[in-house]
């Protein structure tokens, strides 16, 4: 049998991992009766752990959120996933974040034991981040937006699209998107009665709390496959739809998500939407993919595409 200290960490730590545990579950994993579980549960909320009891014949435990942050029991992997998740919001998109980052992160290595503190720190020594310069967004707003996805209330905001004059909003947010580089907000615009992809950065004033509304059914199974369609073509001039003759992990590796949305058609093809402001840069983006293709919008890609080919073989004549 483990000591009581032993057994409370243990305690702590099963009830950390699964939403709701009932006394005798809980009484075989640390091999003790549930008289002694009540004891050991007593002790976890005199210092201050909010275990609630669940009703019914066997009764039950669940770990919730009380009015002050209690002390994390991590394992190792958890410990080492969450220094180098601060580490990484530390240079990351969101801004405002980063001074509370490191100063969590600071915390975080004191505790660590020599072996985890060893392998975090040969992650940091070996790896050099490259980041690409660009707008950032505000934590503050981020989290506004995210509560009203998850409590279905409405938005008010200003937004400054690319083309345009700024313009004010009243949305029902459906969910956020993060790209690596940008967060997108995904909702349904009341004004257009439709669904709009808005970057967060181009949100230009915090957004507030409106009335709540019914969910509506999303505009796609994934919101990420929505944001990839949107962003891909549609605010292009020429948006183009096209076959590539090759298994869609293998565009997806040469493609971004930004940039590009695709579709499995089957094992060894896939559909691809794209777009540009000119057919050149169309062309030339499938060149550089490497793969077989086939044009189906616009046709003056189309016709492009053999106008320039006329012109590659005239280069060779020329050549020859």
């Amino acid at each position: 049998m483990l000591e009581t200290s032993a057994r409370l960490l243990k305690l702590l730590s099963l009830l950390q991992v699964r939403r709701d545990w009932t006394g005798p579950e809980l009484a075989d994993r640390l091999s003790v009766d549930v008289r002694t579980i009540r004891r050991d549960v007593d002790k976890l909320r005199s210092l201050g752990y909010p275990v609630t009891s669940l009703p019914g014949a066997t009764g039950g435990y669940q770990l919730g959120a009380g009015a002050e942050l209690p002390p994390l029991l991590l394992d190792d992997d958890e410990a080492v996933a969450v220094a180098v998740g601060l580490r990484t919001a530390a240079n990351g998109t969101i801004a405002g974040i980063e001074e509370t980052s490191v100063r969590a992160l600071t915390k975080l290595e004191q505790i660590l034991p020599t072996r985890l503190r060893r392998r975090v720190q040969a992650l940091q020594m070996h790896t050099t981040p490259l980041t690409a310069a660009g707008p950032t967004v505000d934590a503050e707003t981020l989290t506004i937006i995210a509560a009203a996805c998850r409590d279905h209330q409405q938005l008010r905001f200003t937004y400054a699209p690319t083309q345009g004059e700024p313009s004010k909003r009243l949305v029902e947010p459906q969910g956020l998107v993060h790209t690596g580089r940008r967060w997108y907000l995904v909702a349904w615009d009341v004004s257009k009665e439709d669904w709009r992809t808005f970057r967060v950065d181009r949100i230009t004033t915090e957004p507030t709390l409106a009335a709540r509304f019914t969910p509506r059914e999303p505009p796609a199974e994934s919101l990420g496959d929505f944001v990839s369609r949107q962003v891909a073509s549609n605010v292009y001039t020429y948006q183009a739809v096209l076959t590539i003759h090759a298994p869609l992990e293998a565009v997806a590796e040469r493609t971004s998500p930004v940039s590009v949305s695709l579709e499995r058609i089957d094992d060894n093809s896939c559909l691809m939407r794209t777009g540009a402001d000119s057919l050149d840069r169309i062309v030339f983006h499938l060149l550089f993919l490497g793969f077989e293709f086939e044009v189906h919008e616009p046709a003056q890609l189309a016709e492009h595409v053999a106008t320039l080919i006329t012109r590659l073989q005239k280069a060779i004549t020329v050549q020859g």
